[in-house]
């Protein structure tokens, strides 16, 4: 592996899996038979959900995957035998495409396994990964990359897109806690042996064995590195930069022998970064998917990577001269396999590359390149040899999925990432005697221990009935000390200081992933400021603190907060991460043994740095192999006014000293910019509006436009433009009970900057808007001024709408002071209007402006 140093041009990597000439011969022998249409089909790879076994022969798909939230049959608790049966199903498929040709080509099924098997019921979750970065254990990696690979064994499946090997560098990106670490020797030297761990170590014959499967180091390449933490974001930095601090793990990975690479949602903006087409279509948009420089200059070539790179979800879509069903573009500059989800576009893009091959738009070079790569990897896994997915070593007999040994592998992972940052007074470890009040938001929530990717995308709609096994920081406390010993109340009130001996109070983020869990760029790095449940959190342990209760804290995150009072308000304060199902490696650090002494010691150190303020979001330690480093403009110094409250690499054992003094300094700082006045009625929808809207929902994972003059029929909302007689502009909206649906105003690009309207709210201001029910809302209808749910509140219209007659419009006009009073940031505005509902309705609006004055007139 190469050593981790300064790399002033692209290393070459030896990978552990070389090229071995009886593969290459093979391989060459099987691509001069095939056909341009299976050649194509090896290239594409849609999802379980709109992909049939029928498919599979008729175009000779090569690769299917199933993604977060997809199960055989919809069934969210299939079990192993459920989805052995569902792969091999198509695995069949696969071998009678081509029952009458001279040669086969096997199938190969992928999976989302990034925290343990964590798609399939009863499956062993792992912590995530900024946990296991704060445990300092390489080994530990390999050992749960091992573990992990013999349960995806199990379920028949041959690919995981992991290990994730970004160094996220700003607090705010929803992906943060998929990285180990903020510092990129940290992240090489955990590529190499979770790749190992997963793929059996270097020589081909630790890949084909049966509790071994392909690895994929993603996301190619600094999604870590993006502006503000934007997902799916900008990164500016120089080369010598992404280099050195974003692909650490991209070499040690390839050197341990990972045989995929997935490309990164992110742009690179870098003149480095050329249009390989400039001549075709419209300018490239800096989309590493369509980097020809990235995907093949550098990491093909320069690096010599012989694997295949693969697309990430309907990425080629937002590469400029792609679109959902035409991803030629992309494939020329270099990407392998496309992974396409909905059934038309997958189809769509097989049949445009087939185009573009005969017609000479998409090299035959290039595709001959892609499937000799896929082969190739194919061939170094033993497909060929591999029985059906039924008759596999693990797929039938003892059971795997969730085994005592890698449970107890797990609750270690757990125990050695937990973080000490304040301990007073002795207080741990807790006697086994002792009287616990468990509060706090995180006390018995099963979700903020999971965290995102966890059975579903978001992973916000699981509870304990599907992770069989599972226990809260609650179980674990009473397994300690007993039920009569044990008070569990998320919010107590007041609290009899002499009936506990001490309170634990477990705080946390609630469950959230890519999109849905990036903060906002203006908003607070305050835990207690970015949701309301977390403010009562503060208020709990300000509340138990004043009682005169010994106060343990610990915290669920997926990355680091401004918790500086909340730290001064506990006697002890821990940081858990996303540590998964086995609250119990919680307690193991917490808790005295049975025999009243210490069991374990606390021996996490962070991986990150811990802000000391609010707006402390990307200020990281400096890299020391960078010679020269300056910090680029997208991150902060970390001195001064973002110098880290704990540095990276900080964290306490038992036995410490505490070097701070208490209590710690607060971020005292106050934003006093007074608000611009209210500048005459603000237009959302109607005559003057600069907006568009469009239609989301909590779990779906793109928008869709809305347009004003023909109808848009998605799965959650229906939307129709009004008709004869109805106000102009005005919208007919059918929510069809998904939860949550919403229809939302957003300025377009590059308009998309929030606005600061309270001045509005300051005149007396209304969100005024006309309104017609036709179907009453099943669930309540709520307003809102942000396109940030659940973050922020949203106003429940149900009382004010009790008088409205049916099928007539009618007037609404909601005081802004209200929309202020409930939580909403009028400051930064990016959605002046948005509806939502958990349940069915069929509602009309029209005519949304915000109003400034009295409501006496119009301003």
């Amino acid at each position: 592996m190469p050593p981790f140093a300064h790399w002033p041009a692209w290393p070459r990597v030896a990978s552990a899996v070389p090229a071995d000439p009886a593969v290459e011969e093979r391989v060459r022998s099987i691509l001069a038979r095939m056909t341009p249409e299976e050649k194509i089909g090896q290239l594409v790879q849609p999802e379980l959900a709109e992909l049939t076994p029928g498919d599979v022969r008729t175009y000779k798909i090569g690769s299917a995957l199933n993604g977060a939230g997809i199960w055989p049959g919809g069934n969210r608790h299939a079990d192993p035998a459920d989805w052995v049966k569902t792969v091999d199903l198509y695995w069949e498929a696969a071998e009678a495409a081509y029952a009458d040709r001279p040669f086969r080509v096997p199938f190969m099924w992928a999976t989302d396994a990034v925290h343990g098997h964590n798609n399939v019921y009863g499956a062993t979750i792992f912590p995530h990964n900024i946990g296991l970065g704060a445990a300092r254990d390489p080994e530990l990696l390999r050992r749960i990359g091992a573990a992990t690979a013999r349960e995806i064994a199990a379920t028949g499946m041959d690919w995981t897109f992991a290990p994730t090997v970004t160094v996220p560098r700003d607090r705010r990106w929803g992906r943060y806690y998929e990285g180990w670490s903020e510092d990129p020797e940290l992240v090489h030297a955990y590529a190499a042996e979770m790749v190992a761990g997963l793929q059996g170590g270097g020589g081909p014959d630790g890949l084909t064995a049966a509790a071994r499967v392909i690895s994929c180091v993603k996301h190619w390449v600094a999604d870590g590195g993006t502006a503000d933490g934007g997902d799916r974001g900008t990164c500016f930095a120089p080369e010598d930069l992404v280099r050195n601090l974003h692909a650490a793990g991209f070499v040690s990975g390839l050197a341990a022998g990972a045989q995929s690479v997935m490309a990164s949602f992110s742009s690179w903006e870098d003149p480095a970064n050329y249009d390989h087409s400039p001549r075709h279509g419209p300018p490239y948009n800096a989309k590493v998917h369509g980097s020809r420089y990235l995907l093949t200059d550098v990491l093909k070539r320069a690096m010599g990577f012989d694997g295949i790179v693969i697309s990430d979800w309907d990425a080629h879509a937002e590469v400029a001269g792609c679109s959902v069903g035409n991803a030629n573009y992309a494939l020329n500059a270099g990407l392998d396999v496309l992974m396409v989800a909905g059934r038309e576009a997958w189809r769509s893009v097989y049949r445009n590359a087939l185009a573009g091959l005969r017609t000479g738009e998409i090299p035959a070079a290039r595709i001959d390149d892609a499937v000799t790569r896929v082969l190739r990897v194919k061939m170094r896994a033993g497909l060929w040899d591999r029985p059906r997915p039924r008759d596999r070593a693990l797929t039938h007999g003892t059971a795997v999925l969730g085994c005592a040994e890698h449970r107890a592998l797990a609750r270690e992972a757990v125990r050695k990432s937990v973080v000490l940052l304040k301990h007073t007074g002795g207080v741990l470890p807790l006697p086994r005697t002792s009287r616990v009040l468990v509060s706090g938001s995180g006390a018995d929530d099963i979700r903020k221990q999971t965290g995102g990717w966890t059975l579903t995308w978001q992973g916000n709609d699981v509870g304990l009935s599907d992770l069989p096994g599972a226990t809260t920081v609650a179980g674990a406390v009473r397994e300690i000390t007993g039920e009569e010993r044990c008070t569990v109340d998320p919010y107590p009130g007041p609290v009899d200081p002499t009936a506990y001996d001490v309170a634990l109070v477990v705080i946390g983020e609630d469950s959230y992933a890519e999109m849905r869990g990036t903060i906002k760029a203006w908003r607070s790095l305050a835990y207690s400021e970015l949701k309301a449940s977390y403010a009562r959190d503060l208020e709990t342990l300000r509340r138990l603190r004043a009682a005169g209760l010994r106060v343990v804290t610990v915290m669920l995150t997926g990355r680091p907060l401004y918790t500086t009072e909340e730290i001064n308000l506990s006697d002890a304060f821990v940081v858990a991460w996303l540590p998964g199902t086995e609250g119990g490696g919680i307690t193991d650090v917490l808790f005295a043994g049975p025999d009243g002494e210490r069991a374990h010691d606390v021996r996490g150190r962070l991986g990150f740095s811990w802000p000391g303020s609010r707006r402390a979001s990307a200020a990281n330690r400096i890299p020391p192999h960078i010679p020269g480093y300056r910090v680029p403009p997208e991150e902060q110094e970390p001195a001064g006014e973002h110098a880290p409250l704990f540095p990276y690499g900080y964290g306490l054992s038992l036995d410490d000293a505490d070097p701070h003094r208490h209590p710690l300094p607060l971020d005292t700082f106050e934003d006093t910019t007074p608000p611009p006045p209210a500048a005459g009625p603000l237009p959302v929808l109607g005559a003057g509006s600069g907006y568009r809207f469009r239609i989301g929902g909590h779990n779906t994972w793109s928008r869709v436009d809305v347009s004003p003059e023909e109808p848009v029929d998605s799965l959650i909302v229906r939307s129709e433009p009004g008709g004869q007689g109805d106000p102009p502009g005005a919208l007919t909206l059918t929510f069809k009970g998904y939860p949550v649906a919403f229809v939302y105003a957003e300025r377009p690009e590059p308009d998309a900057q929030p606005l600061d309207l309270r001045g509005y709210a300051d005149d007396g201001g209304r969100l005024a808007f006309r309104l017609r029910i036709t179907e009453s809302p099943s669930q309540p209808l709520l307003l809102a001024c942000h396109d940030d749910y659940p973050a922020q509140p949203g106003l429940d219209l149900t009382r004010r709408l009790a008088g409205a007659e049916p099928g007539r419009w009618c007037e609404l006009a909601v005081p802004l002071a209200e929309l202020a009073d409930l939580g909403m940031d009028l400051r930064h505005v990016d959605v002046p209007f948005m509806l939502y509902t958990e349940g069915t309705a069929v509602v009309s609006v029209a005519d949304v402006r915000w109003l400034p004055g009295s409501p006496g007139g119009e301003g």
